[in-house]
């Protein structure tokens, strides 16, 4: 088996042990982590609704293409298939 080398040398004896660190209690660990969000939502740039509109078209004309593309295949592929195997 092997051993990282800061155990290897504990357990040698070359290192004196590491104290056994506390860890925070569950309501502390989740309040630093509600901090730490709000703090990183305060630093996003959000768009304002002019640019939220033209992103929406956008993504919604590309799915609406997408899907009709998608509709226009299945449907050759679909006749193709009939067409070989018949009805």
């Amino acid at each position: 088996m092997s051993e990282t080398a800061p155990a290897a040398a504990a357990a040698r004896g070359d290192v004196p042990a590491a104290k056994k660190e506390r860890r925070p209690g569950p309501i502390s660990r989740t309040t630093t982590y509600v901090r730490q969000v709000v703090a990183e939502l305060r630093k996003v740039v959000w768009p304002t609704r002019k640019e939220l509109v033209t992103y929406t078209t956008v993504v919604l004309v590309f799915v609406v293409l997408m899907v009709s593309i998608v509709s226009v295949f299945d449907f050759a592929f679909t006749q193709g298939v009939l067409a070989v195997f018949g009805k």
